[in-house]
């Protein structure tokens, strides 16, 4: 029987397609240091990480008997994806599963900022009692996303759940994409179903006309202090892609000279342990990378996950 080690766990559903498929599926989680010698003394075929686990040169070369790595999520940069397939080991992941899920975070930091939930939330338990009419004043100057202009940048699938929200919302909708020249966004209203295209511009333009900018890209050095500076004034920025798409100290300064008037942040350079400063920041909105972490992505991601697996393996 084919074992397959699960390391960073894997949803109910996928684990039950895949055993009766006649896999054995292994979730106990074994430690970065120990992974490749535990793969090895249990015979695993396949190995299913998400964030967590890393699967480098070492572990793919010291595990000969390693058929598949499963990603359950969309970026790969936790394997070296190339290599893995140059040793005739496949790889796959979840593109699809985890959008939606990823895109509604997105505006639940949205929400969050131009109410300006994440700092009232701070303060209400401690000042609600004594400072009431004072926070309500603080507070009182929101704005609605509504006729408001967002930048997408990547508009892949996350980035078009993006999109079909933001139109849905009766926002206007820009986006950049170096590999996409028009993307079309199917979704439906009201039981009626809609289809616009949007034409990708430059970056210059994402950063001159959006009132909120949110990336959507597997990595890399993205926006830094001379990005920020083509930015509009209290523009508003959103990273649920990758940890260092945005320059952190750039971002920080920008916060507290007011050209950058809020960040929601799902993921961070120092994963994982943040820097201090942002996760105290009142002009920041955080969630601990649980961009994907739904139940019903979840379930999602384990299911196309084991549909790949035993595909790929049976």
């Amino acid at each position: 029987m084919k074992k397959i080690l699960a390391n960073d766990g894997i949803d109910d559903g996928g684990k039950l397609l895949l055993e009766k498929a006649g896999f054995t599926i292994v979730t106990e989680k074994v430690i970065q240091e120990n992974l490749a010698k535990a793969i090895n003394e249990n015979n695993f075929v396949g190995l299913t990480v998400r964030s967590a686990t890393k699967v480098r040169k070492d572990v793919i070369d010291a595990c000969p008997n390693l058929k598949l790595i499963g990603r359950g999520g969309v970026g790969m940069d936790n394997i070296d994806v190339e290599y893995a397939k140059s040793k005739g080991v496949a790889v796959v992941n979840t593109p699809a599963a985890s959008s939606l899920s990823v895109a509604e975070l997105v505006f639940a930091h949205l929400f969050t900022i131009v109410r300006f939930l994440q700092d009232s939330n701070r303060q209400m338990p401690v000042k609600g009692n004594t400072e009431f009419d004072v926070l309500k004043k603080k507070y009182a100057g929101g704005i609605e996303l509504s006729g408001k202009t967002i930048g997408i940048i990547g508009i892949g699938r996350i980035g078009q759940a993006v999109a079909r929200i933001a139109l849905g919302m009766g926002m206007k909708v820009i986006t950049h994409d170096p590999f996409v020249k028009e993307a079309k966004i199917d979704f439906e209203v009201a039981g009626n179903k809609i289809s616009v295209s949007l034409k990708t511009v430059s970056l210059d333009e994402i950063f001159a006309k959006s009132d909120f900018i949110t990336i959507h890209v597997p990595g890399g050095k993205l926006i830094a202090k001379n990005e920020i500076a083509k930015m509009k004034n209290g523009v508003i920025l959103v990273n649920a892609s990758r940890g260092g798409v945005i320059e952190e100290n750039d971002l920080l300064e920008a916060l507290n000279l007011g050209k950058v008037a809020g960040a929601g942040l799902d993921v961070f350079e120092g994963e994982p342990k943040p820097k201090q400063e942002l996760l105290q920041h009142s002009k920041i909105s955080l969630t601990p990378h649980i961009g994907a972490a739904t139940k019903e992505a979840q379930e999602r991601i384990g299911i196309e996950l084991a549909e790949k697996i035993i595909e790929l393996l049976k």
